[in-house]
């Protein structure tokens, strides 16, 4: 593969064994080996329309290094790509131009793999997966299956941030200040019909499971805040004048008789029946202004308080007194019931609104007695009747225990995380595998016995202005249920996404035992198992196919299964997953859930997905700015391949600092890595384009050059077990200096340092093993072994100056006297000439380093 040009010509170099790579398979993986397995992932990307810039190969590289390196250790290592392809800048752009998702996701995906295979990472592509592709999309509604068969998926009418513009339901995460973060549009609250996830059935595991994962303990906080799991009390709060109580959650019930107002959050059921007329406007257009608020704007602390009373009293458990119901909009109907007992005395939020309308204000909670209100801290109760005098912590217990005895509560675990809100209103978007049906229609299929594996013990149903109907699943032999061809990817405007319009897909007659379908209007086929039926217009999120692709590149063929039984069993989880810390909610809370089900069901081996977690930091614009299309801070990393090669990009991107630190692009320090890869062409090719001269077989290898080779070897492999890529680059920088300034050096050092700089600049190091006589790829290693006998000398390195200025340095043995170097130093030819006829006033002696002379 090697030519004998004396040239570095990177760009020849790294597309001839890119293609080398290709042609032999040189990454590919199989699981049907006895070697030991390493499975290193990258979070794997969305294939927008701009393709990757500068930040994207950098967790990629990293990933990859680490690939190559276990590789060249000799393990079996999986390192695989894909596409996280469904979304809504996909559907957007097929409303602009009238072109399918699809074509443009196919297109975008291959303008991305170029950009991936220019950078020389060593993916398996024959383990490629594709989100949008229907025989992996059958696997993802197939979990849902699951799912749905373990009463783990219910539909419910949920209120949800609409955009007119865009026509569709957005999610939390897709809103910025009452705007979309896409188009900047505005949204507002809606309430429609939704598949929800019952995540808040795996809260305790999801929580304990935790300390069995090696994670930063950043992100693991992140999860267990974001689970917030809290212990504390229920209390009903009868209303006068009508049948229904408001229920609150409670972390303190001790401080239950410091109530003096209730909030309800503007969403909440029973707003609308207890606002008096006198106060209906009023509360009627208060809800309208707090529709157009985010959940962050609504809970922000700094935030003026701002809310409305329905004219409604409500009746306090412990003493039966009057307090007033009032509605604000910092509380969530998403947080706990969507009502608060308000204790102003010790809630700065309560005590912030108690102000603003001159609200009660009662202390029961005495600190030290130097404390403000509001007060926060523990303490003894006051003003609190019976219960004056007590801990906190006593009076909390006896408060609930007397709120049980009275039937108007009782203690409760509760927690942040709200049930997974699993539907968007597009087209392009995984189809629901489910089917809608009469009452008299699902019975008949239960009877039938056909769907019995996959019905769960309760009916989903909905209701509305037509009626109810029951949803029966598609039975996973029938799967995929794939997306039909829609003349207008435009939502229905109704909040249902673009497949109500698709009336032969929408309304069929269904054949529950097969999973057969045929259009509506068609006659009913002959045969009792043929029903009426409508399918789901709603489509999965984008989250749902990037719940699970890690178990799908294990056996990304099978047409059988998700994954076979051996496979899962060989490579069972990544052992190192790299990704953003923008993902360390959500996409890992997910994926953990969805894993435990599967779990559960036997599909895995194990509980956890990831077992070792590792964030690469954001690389900014040389601006100093996150990168962003509208910022124009991006730069395409193929324009710095085609300028100076992918083994500059790969090696600069990891030089630039930790992996895990948050860093500026300076296109102004590259050329100091170029310079690096050029001296290592030119000390190991000589002039000829054979090898250089220094390197002779015959040559007895200093001591010097043993001792540093094998502190290299020992501290790169140290340094990519740590992902520490920068601190081994600089080390094999010392060592290529070293040969460098020496007359010559083994073929095995120079094979050596090849295979230590292989794993972070692939090509170049391909190109030079081949010059060096090896037939194999310098991927498969073996990677060298560190000589522990040659990490220690009898000899330091001692470095010789002048009035502080370097003169020259040599070997000397450890046990020298200051004496004994001064006199090696003074037949140092630089040093001669720096002293002679002058006086030496002062010698500085630092052993194992530095003899500095002072001289005049």
């Amino acid at each position: 593969m090697a030519s004998n040009s004396p040239e570095y010509n990177f760009s020849e170099i790294e597309s001839n064994w890119q293609q080398y790579w290709e042609d032999r398979k040189t990454f590919a993986t199989s699981s049907k080996t006895s070697k030991e397995k390493y499975y290193v992932l990258s979070m794997f990307p969305y294939p927008s329309g701009t393709g990757l810039h500068i930040g994207h190969p950098l967790g990629y590289t990293g990933a990859d290094i680490l690939a190559r390196y276990q590789r060249a250790r000799g393990k079996n290592v999986l390192h695989p790509i894909g596409w996280d392809a469904f979304g809504l800048p996909t559907e957007q752009y097929a409303i602009k131009t009238g072109r399918h998702p699809r074509q443009t996701s196919i297109e975008r995906i291959a303008h991305f793999r170029n950009q991936l295979r220019s950078v020389g990472f060593s993916y398996d592509y024959d383990r490629e997966v594709d989100t949008t592709d229907s025989n992996y999309y059958r696997w993802t509604q197939f979990i849902f299956l699951q799912l749905f068969k373990r009463g783990l998926a219910y539909v419910d009418k949920r209120p949800v941030w609409w955009c007119e513009e865009l026509k569709t339901v957005l999610a939390n995460e897709e809103v910025i200040d009452g705007r979309s973060e896409r188009g900047n549009y505005p949204v507002v609250r809606r309430s429609l019909r939704q598949w929800v996830l019952r995540i808040t059935a795996y809260a305790e595991r999801l929580l304990e499971d935790l300390k069995d994962i090696n994670w930063p303990e950043s992100t693991k906080k992140m999860q267990l805040e974001w689970i917030g799991k809290s212990v504390g009390a229920t209390a009903c709060f009868a209303l006068d004048g009508f049948d229904e109580t408001i229920e609150i959650y409670t972390t303190r019930p001790d401080t239950l008789l410091g109530a003096t107002y209730m909030v309800l959050s503007p969403e909440h059921p029973l707003v609308p029946k207890i606002t008096s007329e006198d106060n209906r406007d009023a509360v009627s257009k208060y809800i309208e202004s707090a529709a157009a608020k985010s959940d962050l704007e609504r809970t922000d602390l700094a935030k003026d308080k701002t809310g409305v009373f329905t004219g409604s009293f409500a009746l306090h458990p412990l003493t039966g007194d009057k307090i007033p119901v009032w509605i604000a909009d910092y509380v969530l109907i998403s947080y706990g019931t969507g009502a608060i007992m308000a204790v102003p005395a010790h809630d700065t939020r309560d005590f912030e609104f108690a102000e603003q309308f001159n609200l009660p204000i009662v202390q029961v909670i005495k600190g030290d007695g130097t404390e403000s209100l509001p007060y926060i801290g523990d303490g003894t109760l006051i003003n609190s009747d019976e219960y004056n005098g007590l801990s906190w912590q006593e009076a909390k217990k006896k408060i609930t225990t007397k709120l049980k005895e009275a039937g108007s509560g009782e203690e409760s675990t509760q927690y942040k995380l709200r049930d997974w809100l699993f539907s968007r209103q597009r087209y392009w978007g995984e189809p629901f595998p489910v089917a809608w049906v009469s009452r008299e229609d699902y019975d008949k299929a239960v009877e039938s016995g056909d769907l019995a594996d996959w019905l769960p013990k309760e009916p989903v149903a909905y209701t509305d202005e037509s009626g109810t109907l029951y949803a029966l699943p598609v039975p996973p032999k029938s799967l995929p249920l794939e997306l039909p061809n829609v003349e207008s990817y435009e939502p229905a405007g109704t909040g249902e996404s673009p497949l109500k319009k698709a009336d032969d897909w929408m309304e069929i007659w269904y054949q529950f035992e097969t999973g057969e379908f045929l259009p509506a209007r068609q006659e009913k086929p002959e045969g009792e198992k043929w029903i009426r039926a409508s399918r789901e217009t709603n489509t999965m999120p984008q989250w749902a196919g990037s719940c699970w692709y890690y178990l799908r590149y294990m056996d990304p063929k099978n047409s059988t299964q998700l994954a076979s039984k051996e496979a899962l069993e060989y490579w069972k989880t990544p052992d190192m997953y790299i990704g953003g810390s923008e993902h360390a909610v959500l996409h890992l809370l997910y994926s953990r859930f969805w894993h435990k089900v599967l779990f559960d069901e036997g599909l895995v081996p194990n509980k956890e997905p990831f077992s070792h977690l590792f964030h690469q930091g954001m690389l900014l614009g040389e601006d100093g700015k996150k990168i962003s299309k509208s910022a124009g801070n991006g730069i395409d990393p193929v324009e710095v391949v085609n300028q100076y090669g992918a083994d500059t990009l790969r090696l600069y991107l990891m030089f630039l600092g930790p992996l895990e630190a948050r860093k500026p692009w300076n296109s102004k320090g590259i050329g100091g890595i170029n310079r690096f890869l050029n001296k290592t062409w030119r000390e190991i090719v000589g002039r000829d384009g054979n090898l250089s001269p220094k390197i002779r077989d015959d040559h007895q290898e200093s001591e010097e050059t043993e001792i540093l080779l094998n502190q290299t070897i020992e501290k790169v492999s140290q340094d990519l077990d740590k992902l520490s890529f920068n601190t081994a680059i600089s080390q094999l920088m010392i060592l290529i200096n070293h040969l460098h300034a020496s007359d010559a050096f083994r073929l095995t050092t120079a094979k050596k340092f090849v295979q230590l700089l292989a794993p972070m600049a692939p090509h170049i190091s391909e190109e030079l093993w081949s010059r060096l006589g090896e037939s194999h790829s310098v991927a498969w290693g073996p990677w060298p072994d560190v000589d522990n006998s040659k990490l220690v000398s009898d000899e330091v390195k001692i470095v010789f100056q002048v009035n502080g200025k370097f003169r020259g340095q040599s070997l000397i043995p450890k046990s020298s006297t200051e004496e004994d170097v001064l006199a090696i130093a003074k037949k140092e030819p630089r040093v001669i000439a720096q002293i002679e006829g002058k006086t030496i006033r002062k010698v500085v002696f630092v052993p194992g380093k530095i003899l500095n002379i002072v001289a005049n």
